[in-house]
């Protein structure tokens, strides 16, 4: 593989690339955005207030790690716990319970990429309804529960395989997802697309996933990477989750000699801006995210933690989620505001108050690439504030934190809808 392909591929990228897009923004240069510094202590202290509001004031060492798992609890019901005593009971050992529950969160994860604002799910056994990236893993954890990711129909054990995964259709997803026209969920066509996809490649890297397909199976491969010990390093789990995932995402996104690079796109800030290892190489201008792998990667990790009592190494890799929950975050609060001319192309996209554009529009790549490097200043930010002794992870940060501060935001700015200030169309596989 070309070693520029392999650098836009890799963590460094993201966090390096939005560093050249930062000091654009200092100097006031932005393409589409104005940058308020003077904004970004109340951005500061609105965050810090929310984490010692669920967890102060002796209570931070108990926050859990940005992940899947969390979403599953909604309305406050352990369905992880509860599942996972009932496999107990039936022989499960903990190899195996951490194989099922990567299996879950593998296909739980590729299918939350936001659910637009009138999609709601009923759970059959509560009656309970719930939205957005909760109502999606509850949703497809009954999938999940129901073999519909699986080829083995004829057994009782819920397992994710490659076969399973290629055979499921659209009016499956439909169907689990209780999607209509009166409850519609942006691109479940792409979703029910992506997974087909993703079943296909898992059955191609059998040295991983072995024969079935098994997402379960980097269970096994994780832990014979450790050499005996119970450290795992992030940067191999990556590395195996971008050979997995860049041939499964859709077929229009950045290519770089005919080779795709996932979520990666051209932005006009980094032209001309960012040295390069040799003349005639095009990859200058492309800002990476990896948003979607970030996010299974977060979520993978807290099993091997929980069920194996992994420790992970090069956590610091990784970087705050570009999603427009983060992002939304500092354009509700004034840090971020769209130029005239962007606001206005906007409007007139949506024909409505909020402004609107496609996921790989120029606007869109540009505060994407500032909400990952805006986390990273605002993460010292909220450190400095929570007081001597407390030292919170990035995925904690992201979990009680910003995340949940751009939802809070943006119910209050926009009770009705809860939506992000700024609007994506999305194919379901973004955002």
């Amino acid at each position: 593989m070309d070693p520029q392909i392999r650098y836009l591929l890799s963590l460094r990228a993201i966090r390096e690339r939005a560093k050249v897009v930062w000091d654009v923004a200092e100097a006031g240069d932005l393409t589409h955005f104005d940058l308020h510094k003077d904004r970004l202590d109340d951005v500061a202290a609105f965050v810090t207030s929310i984490i010692k509001r669920d967890f102060g004031p002796d209570k931070f060492d108990t926050i859990p790690p940005h992940g899947r798992w969390q979403h599953f609890e909604a309305g406050d019901a352990p369905r992880i716990q509860r599942m996972m005593e009932e496999w107990k009971k039936s022989g499960c050992d903990d190899s195996e319970l951490a194989r099922r529950l990567i299996d879950l969160f593998f296909v739980s994860v590729l299918l939350d990429a936001g659910a637009g604002n009138h999609w709601r799910y009923i759970e059959p056994q509560t009656g309970q309804k719930y939205e957005r990236s909760e109502g999606i893993a509850v949703a497809s954890l009954y999938m999940f529960k129901s073999l519909s990711f699986t080829a083995s129909k004829s057994t009782e054990i819920p397992l994710v395989d490659g076969k399973g995964l290629e055979n499921l259709t659209t009016e499956d997803l439909m169907a689990g997802f209780q999607v209509s026209e009166k409850n519609p969920i942006l691109g479940v066509e792409s979703r029910a697309a992506l997974l087909r996809s993703l079943g296909k490649s898992l059955l191609s890297q059998s040295d991983v996933f072995g024969a079935s397909g098994r997402p379960g199976n980097l269970v096994d491969y994780m832990m014979k990477t450790a050499n005996n010990s119970l450290k795992l390093d992030v940067n191999i789990l990556w590395d195996v989750l971008q050979d997995l995932l860049i041939p499964v995402w859709p077929k229009d996104r950045t290519m770089i000699a005919g080779f795709p690079i996932g979520d990666a796109w051209p932005l006009s800030t980094l032209q001309s801006r960012v040295e390069l290892p040799r003349a005639g190489d095009n990859t200058g201008s492309i800002q990476p995210f990896h948003k979607l792998t970030q996010w299974l990667t977060y979520s993978l990790m807290v099993p091997f933690q929980r069920v194996l009592g992994v420790q992970w190494i090069s956590t610091e890799s990784l970087t705050g989620l570009p999603e427009y929950r983060n992002g939304g975050l500092f354009v509700d609060m004034g840090a971020l505001s769209l130029k005239k001319d962007a606001l206005h192309r906007g409007l007139k996209a949506s024909g409505q108050e909020l402004p609107l554009f496609d996921a790989g529009d120029d606007v869109i790549v540009e505060w994407r690439a500032m909400t990952v490097i805006l986390l990273d200043v605002l993460y010292d930010m909220i450190l400095s504030r929570m007081g001597q002794g407390v030292r919170l992870s990035m995925a904690q940060v992201l979990e009680s934190g910003t995340w949940k501060a751009g939802r809070e935001i943006a119910a209050q700015h926009r009770p009705d809808t809860k939506s992000s200030p700024i609007l994506i169309r999305s194919d379901g596989t973004v955002f």
